[in-house]
């Protein structure tokens, strides 16, 4: 493929919807820019070329213009000296070197016109090549952002699994404390209850011993009486 047809491919592509048809756009954003900057290469190397060769073309001009002024001296000298045979072949001199100022001077101005066209060729691929960087970095710092977005969920992720383990543990922790707590309630309660049956059974069992004690007593006295 020639360099202006790659150049116009590049030029009228879009960009965005090749992007968007791509399977893997930062890679295609990278051979775009790689093939861009490989066009951009050879059409300032093309450009230069043409600007030697303007610049040569000026000189070999500017050459053949001061021959031509140098001939038509000799055949205005030659007429002056009557030599009409001279001046002739002075004049011959003067035409070759005007047909060929001329011809320089039309080469001249089409190598300007080339090298005009190279440096707005230059120019618009710089800026598609610019555009296309302003993509790649715009879609690098959509994966750095889709990839910490990715490792922040999975952090989260990670975290909320932590912590309702964590709040598990604690409201178990937490259950188990309000059962013993409960059980050392009842506990202390329930020894409260069997002291005081136990004491009411030992009242009852004083107050018979007591009830006999008192009867033996009458029974004695009955007696002695």
């Amino acid at each position: 493929m020639g360099i202006f047809t790659r150049f116009r491919d590049i030029i009228s592509s879009n960009i965005n919807a090749m992007l968007d048809r791509a399977e893997d756009p930062e890679k295609l954003i990278r051979l775009m820019i790689r093939e861009m900057e490989d066009t951009l290469v050879e059409l300032k190397s093309a450009c230069a070329g043409v600007m030697a060769e303007a610049k040569k073309a000026q000189r070999q001009r500017d050459e053949a213009a001061e021959r031509c002024r140098f001939w038509s001296g000799k055949a205005d000298l030659a007429v002056s000296k009557g030599r009409d045979d001279l001046a002739r072949e002075a004049l011959v001199e003067k035409r070759r070197y005007q047909e060929r100022s001329e011809t320089l001077d039309r080469e001249l101005s089409d190598h300007r016109s080339l090298s005009d066209q190279y440096q707005e060729d230059i120019r618009q691929l710089e800026e598609k090549l610019k555009s296309a960087r302003e993509k790649q970095r715009l879609l690098v710092q959509r994966h750095i952002h889709a990839e910490r977005k990715r490792r922040a969920q999975e952090d989260m992720r990670r975290v909320d699994s932590t912590e309702a383990v964590f709040k598990f543990d604690e409201l178990e922790g937490r259950i188990e404390r309000m059962e013993a707590e409960a059980e050392l309630v009842n506990f202390g309660r329930r020894h409260n209850l069997e002291d005081q049956l136990n004491r009411l059974s030992v009242d009852e069992d004083i107050e018979r011993e007591l009830e006999r004690l008192k009867a033996r007593r009458s029974a004695d006295t009955g007696k002695t009486a």
